[in-house]
């Protein structure tokens, strides 16, 4: 029985916060809570270029949230379950008795260009596309755990599964060792069109098959929270868990672009663009373009995206030029008065952690070109929102070349939608409406459809999406600073090949 006091509970595992929010029915968030997420190195003194995330600070983390979101609704009881989404790539190795053996490496952490490598050498990008759905990308959790193998093989011989971050956080709450279709695509080594393991790609990695948790389907049930969990958490034991997803996938559901025709832009840690389709297309011709096929969270359906690292560069800026507290309406208030569209001449290639699309290139590195010394704070500010939106057209340009389709809706979600700078300097590059929901944590909500559907709060997605749906607004183009862009542009896409040999010289030059 569900009514208006309803909450279904969702936690959001980002790489800068976990987020818990409690939503009614409606969609509202009646209360969330968040805690950092900090990175992490035991190793820094023989390895200070790895980077980690700590099992015990995850889940702590969740744990404090969860108390401080449920202290402001009052009565913990009022929520019906609970669902996990979050980052897609990052896992941890967990023996028969649940004890974590090390700790998550980071998809920021480069160490595993090696394993890439070799499984391009061994078992060929073309053939595991065509399987798989997925280049194979250094940081996909199958190249994680070759690492374990040759690194750690004393580890991986005690592992009794291999849990990406979100089955972690199901794990904690309810003893339950699965996966969705969403989260398993981010290993490497499921079949996408079986929506199950590849016994082709297993064996060929020689990842031990006793490492992957059981697939099941997005909106399972997996369990109940159990003792441990709810005095962690403060969640009445017998809450049920139900199967969340990937963010990006997620934050589809609230806006409606789970349904074919609509293009989903999720603006956060990464940019991406999504198209949901009815069946798989493995074509190595999407692949070559870092173009992925995903199993969606939304039943029988599935994802073509392409996507690289994008509002995280804001943030490394910040740091480095030890602006961390200086408000972010302050710095964009910034740009937009001191820095001129073009910022000066500056262009910045966005490639601080590697490339995926459409660069597809896990040795890129990111460059500011045009440097003078009149070259002002602000300017490389506006440059780095600049090339995030050349990375946005860069990618929507190819996806519409290899699909052959052309993008006549585009729904912008996600944290970064906060930015209207953004969003308008977005419409400006690329020359079309950007449309914005005004949902603000599409993720999350997302995979609170999912466990309400589950829990016979909604009927299913399109009845929760037209329950939740928030208003929108739209970004127009201007027509004078989209010419003034458009030379621009075509600089921008010379840059990546045109660094490419330096970049991957420094890569070698790093890795001795």
């Amino acid at each position: 029985m569900t009514s208006d006091r309803t909450l279904i509970a969702a936690v959001d595992l980002g790489s800068t916060s976990t987020k818990v929010c409690l939503y009614t029915p409606d969609g509202r968030c009646e209360a969330s809570a968040s805690r950092p997420t900090e990175r992490y190195n035991p190793f820094s003194a023989q390895h200070p270029e790895w980077v980690f995330w700590s099992p015990d600070a995850i889940w702590s983390g969740v744990g404090e949230a969860f108390r401080e979101a449920l202290s402001a609704i009052g009565d913990p009881a009022r929520v019906a379950g609970v669902a996990v989404t979050g980052m897609g790539m990052d896992g941890v190795p967990v023996d028969a008795d649940g004890a974590t053996l090390y700790p998550f490496i980071s998809w920021h952490c480069g160490r595993t260009a090696p394993q890439a490598a070799w499984w391009e050498q061994m078992i060929g990008a073309e053939k595991t596309f065509g399987i798989a759905g997925f280049p194979p990308w250094a940081m996909t959790g199958a190249m994680r755990v070759r690492w374990m193998m040759e690194h750690e093989p004393g580890i991986i011989e005690r592992a009794a599964s291999w849990l990406l971050i979100e089955d972690f956080i199901n794990f904690k709450l309810c003893g339950g060792r699965a996966t969705d279709p969403s989260m398993a695509s981010c290993m490497l080594l499921l079949d996408q069109k079986r929506r199950d393991w590849s016994d082709e790609l297993v064996t060929a990695s020689g990842i031990p098959r006793r490492l992957l948790p059981e697939v099941k389907p997005s909106g399972t049930q997996l369990g109940t929270v159990h003792a441990e969990a709810a005095r962690v958490t403060g969640l009445p034991q017998g809450t049920p868990v139900v199967l969340g997803g990937q963010d990006h996938l997620c934050g589809t559901l609230p806006v409606g672009a789970h349904r074919p025709g609509v293009v989903s832009n999720v603006m956060g840690s990464w940019e991406n663009l999504i198209a949901t389709v009815s069946q798989p297309d493995c074509d190595w011709i999407l692949g070559r373009a870092g173009i992925c096929m995903q199993a969606h969270v939304a039943p029988g359906r599935y994802a073509a995206w392409g996507g690289s690292p994008s509002a995280s560069a804001l943030s490394w800026l910040r740091e480095v030029t030890g602006d961390s507290d200086q408000p972010w309406e302050e710095m964009i208030g910034a740009c937009e008065r001191d820095s001129q569209p073009g910022a000066g001449g500056v262009l910045f290639l966005p490639y601080l952690s590697s490339a995926a699309c459409p660069v597809n290139d896990g040795l890129a590195a990111g460059a500011f070109i045009g440097l003078l010394n009149t070259t002002s704070k602000t300017d490389l500010f506006r440059a780095v929102i600049e090339g995030l939106n050349y990375q946005f057209l860069h990618i929507l340009q190819t996806m519409e070349r290899s699909m052959n389709i052309r993008f006549e809706r585009i729904v912008a979600s996600g944290g970064a939608t906060r930015n209207a700078f953004w969003l308008q300097n977005k419409a400006d590059i690329s020359g079309m409406d950007v449309e914005v929901s005004e949902i603000q944590d599409t993720s999350p909500l997302g995979a609170a459809m999912l466990a309400g559907v589950a829990l016979g709060v909604w009927r299913d997605l399109d009845e929760a999406a037209e329950r939740v749906k928030g208003a929108t607004r739209v970004f127009h183009p201007d027509a004078a600073r989209h010419a003034r862009y458009r030379p621009l542009f075509d600089l921008y896409q010379s840059l990546a090949p045109a660094l490419r040999p330096a970049n991957h010289a420094l890569a070698n030059w790093r890795a001795r």
